[in-house]
């Protein structure tokens, strides 16, 4: 008989390969040919053609609970087994033989579970009849052990294969998983308690069985002698067989013999057997040594190998390179060689790196020729760090030389020369990777470098401030208007003769938005190109309140060195603070001497128009507001001490009037309105003028200052002359009052309130007026930022919450005053101010945006009314 696929270990192999990792077992695998119903059929054989398949039956425990599964397996393209269906045996519920096959050896598996009851399940041809046999009764059993229940079988005798299973009982293996591997089970006929529609005895054996009973109980009336005839039967079988016995006992004795030779051959085998094993013995001892010898000596062939693949890693790592050598020990630093020490300085770091235990095998690092080249190294490093240190600072002295000799970088007279560093700093960016480089091979040297680079710089840019600022001064044309401003001998009806010296602010002013975007960028140029680890100042080319930062059109790159961080860690949070600490005290060194050229222009400029130090003072609050960035601390110093400066002179112009204003209680019987009080208001208007919308501090300051002295002397003067004490007080109070300045300065003051709170509706109102002198109003709302959506945003910001928005322009008012007299009538000039402006707002949404709807006026009033 043929080998069954059952018993082919290669096809269970790769059924157990193409199910690895579900963790089941295979029990059996055994191919099959797939079909639908050809048997029997004359329809188109190409939908019917037989396909092959392995059918596999799986197990898989979970715990106590045992899991049977029907795998049916294909071929790929390449030849390999994979999965094509999975079928759990619970499922199982009719096991049918397919008559219409003369051979027998197709059935059909049907499962309860599927989907499509309407499609006919598949039919599965064995080869022969044992191959059939042996898969139904391996899956009968399983479903009995496993699942406590057996399916349906129809169309085979149950008989036929219980006998069938006696007969083959090796040849029905049953995977079990015990200690002692697979043990073979077999299918006994009482086993088989299977439900079949065929009839297990045929009405023809039962009709002769019947027959046969009859014979015995014909002419039998009781069970007696029934009985008693049955008895002598067995006696008469039992002397049958004995005689049959007796009769063969020759043939007994001619087995014994048989028996007795062979029982001789097997102990002479055994003896022999047992010789055999001795000197087999022998022999496995004789291989296994010579085995353990070749073992040692390939072990050892293989270990000389990888020693020496290892020496040749470690030397090739002792290696330097000669051209590495030469150019860091005598290397030229022109420009055109920078790209080799700058690849010299990569291996260098990379080989001393490499030395290292993280990197090289802690038991390479004590070796003698490990530590001499190390130290080589070093010695590589320290030359060339040397060399390149004394370079570098040769080379920014040189380029300062140049530069400071050259006076065409200077402003010169009739001509102001802004400062142009764009050259300068294109010259330090070629050496920008290699103070990488320096800063990874010795963080020390970078110090030294730092100074003198600060050294030349500072003399640059003290020249460049000191003969702008001198050219600055000397262009600027203004007359000096006179410090005496409340003497008492300047009468009351004579005019101080003013000039205009706003050119004197505007030098300042220029003077600053030249120098201190200059400062900031090399503030930040500094602290990139010699590696300071901190955040970056400010974007290139970036506004320092309105200002451009950068000097010069050409230069919006400084902060960008183009190169790239060689240590990822130089931009760590933790680092920065002590690098902050190293940073501002370079741009000291790098910085300081210039603010005495600022100095020199504020003294300069008091001494023209002492209240042009208002001017100054707003111009330097608006750059101190612009310079957040930590490394710019120097510049933020230079401004703060401008500040004090200005404060400071301005200060002493406030103590001088002061002083005037005393001086007039000298003079005895004076009558009528005093001369300083008229001259304050003329003052006060100048300084409102100078306010410019910046911080009032300054000036209100200088007011309390110069109204308490005024009322004090006043006091004073009126005290000398009893009887018109009264008269005098009356008519000074009333003259200071009711002054034109005073009414000019409630109007400027609430104004800026109001725009303080509505200034983006109050703008959006005077654009429109603007744009009325040149086109028709239906125009206006097709114009950019005055659409009709954009009028719905200005109403949105601006008016919601409108009652709130008043509430403060009220305590801003109530904030701002010392006394609280004043406020009922600022706050009616207040709300009345306000209403006018929005009246006018109001008219121009009619004209201009007809359909859109606004608050009204009248409900405007009626809101303020309440307030």
């Amino acid at each position: 008989m043929a080998k069954s696929s059952a018993d082919d270990e290669e096809l269970r192999r790769a059924c157990e390969a193409a199910i690895e990792g579900t963790k089941q077992t295979v029990v059996l695998s055994i191919r099959v040919a797939k079909s639908r119903g050809v048997w029997g059929k004359s329809g188109k054989l190409g939908r019917h053609m037989a396909k092959p398949r392995v059918l596999a039956l799986s197990t898989k425990s979970k715990g106590q609970r045992t899991k049977a599964f029907l795998r049916v397996m294909k071929y790929s393209t390449g030849g390999v087994l994979e999965p094509a269906k999975l079928y759990k045996l619970k499922h199982l519920s009719k096991v049918e033989v397919i008559t219409n096959d003369p051979s027998g050896c197709t059935f059909m598996l049907g499962f309860d579970n599927l989907r499509s009851q309407s499609v006919a399940p598949p039919q599965w041809t064995m080869r022969n009849i044992d191959d059939r046999n042996r898969l139904l009764l391996t899956i009968l059993n399983i479903c009995k052990d496993v699942l406590g229940r057996l399916p349906k079988v129809v169309g085979i005798d149950v008989v036929e294969m219980a006998l069938w299973a006696k007969e083959n009982t090796p040849a029905v293996p049953s995977q079990q998983n015990s200690e002692s591997g697979p043990v073979a089970s077999t299918v006994v006929e009482g086993d088989l308690k299977v439900t079949v529609e065929k009839e297990l005895v045929s009405q023809v054996e039962e009709e002769d069985m019947e027959a046969l009973l009859g014979t015995y109980v014909m002419g039998i009336g009781e069970a007696e002698a029934f009985s008693e005839r049955l008895k002598r039967e067995l006696l008469a079988l039992e002397a049958a067989n004995v005689h049959a016995i007796l009769e063969s006992e020759p043939l007994i004795d001619e087995v014994l013999q048989g028996l007795e030779s062979a029982t001789n051959c097997v102990d002479d085998m055994d003896e022999w057997l047992r010789i055999f094993n001795v000197k087999l013995r022998h022999m496995r001892e004789d291989i296994e040594s010579i085995e353990t010898r070749n073992n040692k000596l390939e072990m050892q062939s293989v270990n000389n190998k990888a020693l020496i693949q290892e020496l040749d890693k470690l030397l090739e790592r002792l290696r330097v390179p000669s051209e590495y050598a030469a150019c860091l020990t005598g290397g030229s630093f022109d420009e055109s060689c920078m790209l080799q020490n700058v690849e010299a300085c990569e291996w260098l770091a990379s080989a001393l790196h490499g030395l290292e235990v993280p990197k090289l095998d802690p038991g390479y690092a004590s070796m003698r020729a490990v530590k001499e080249k190390r130290a080589e190294l070093e010695k590589l490093k320290s030359t060339f760090v040397r060399r390149a240190s004394e370079f570098l600072r040769n080379y920014f002295a040189s380029l300062v030389d140049f530069m400071i000799g050259d006076k065409s970088y200077f402003s010169q007279r009739g001509q102001l020369k802004r400062p142009d560093h764009a050259d300068l700093r294109y010259k330090c960016r070629t050496y920008a990777r290699l103070l990488q480089h320096l800063k990874s091979l010795d963080k020390s040297c970078l110090g030294p470098l730092r100074k003198a680079y600060c050294s030349s710089l500072n003399l640059l840019l003290r020249r460049e401030a000191r003969e702008f600022a001198n050219e600055l001064r000397a262009s600027t044309k203004a007359s000096r208007n006179p410090t005496v401003w409340l003497e008492a001998s300047t009468g009351s009806n004579q005019n101080v003769n003013v000039a205009d010296t706003s050119s004197v602010s505007d030098a300042y002013a220029k003077m600053l938005t030249i120098f201190i975007p200059l400062l900031v960028d090399e503030s930040s140029f500094f602290a990139h190109f010699m590696c300071f680890e901190v955040p970056t100042l400010i974007p290139p080319g970036g506004p320092v309140n309105g200002n451009k930062t950068g000097g010069n059109d050409d230069d919006t790159n400084d902060d960008d060195l183009g190169i790239m961080d060689i240590d990822d860690n130089d931009s760590k949070a933790g680092k920065t603070s002590g690098e902050l600490g190293a940073l501002n005290e370079s741009l000291q060194d790098l910085l300081d001497g210039i603010q005495e050229d600022f100095y020199a222009v504020v003294d300069w400029a008091y001494k023209i128009d002492p209240l042009r130090c208002i001017s100054m003072h707003g111009i330097t609050e608006r750059y101190i507001s612009g310079q957040k960035a930590d490394a710019a601390g120097f510049v933020r110093l230079l401004l703060d001490a401008l500040e004090s400066r200005i404060s400071m002179q301005f200060s002493r112009f406030v103590e001088e009037a002061c002083h005037q204003i005393e001086r007039n209680e000298r003079n005895v019987r004076q009558m009528g309105v005093l001369s300083y009080v008229p001259r304050f208001a003329i003052l006060a208007t100048r300084m409102e003028q100078y306010i410019q919308g910046q911080s009032r501090d300054l000036v209100d300051q200088a007011y309390t200052k110069f109204v308490t002295i005024m009322f004090v002397t006043l006091e004073k003067i009126s005290q000398t002359d009893q009887k018109y004490a009264d008269i005098l007080l009356l008519e000074n109070y009333a003259a200071f009052q009711n002054s034109e300045a005073y009414e000019q300065a409630c109007t400027r003051h609430i104004s800026m309130i109001i725009y303080y709170q509505f200034e983006r509706l109050f703008q959006f109102a005077r654009r429109i007026e603007e744009l009325m002198y040149t086109i028709m109003p239906e125009e206006i709302p097709f114009q950019l930022g005055l659409s009709k959506v954009d009028l719905r945003k200005v109403l949105k910001s601006s008016l919601t919450g409108v009652d709130k928005s008043i509430a403060s322009m009220y305590k801003k008012l109530q904030k701002n005053l010392t006394s609280e007299e004043l406020l009922p009538s600022l706050w009616d000039k207040c709300k009345k101010e306000f209403l006018d402006k929005y009246d006018s707002f109001a008219q121009l949404v009619e004209k201009v945006y007809p359909q859109e709807q606004i608050p009204s006026v009248a409900e405007m009033r009626e809101l303020l009314a309440s307030m």
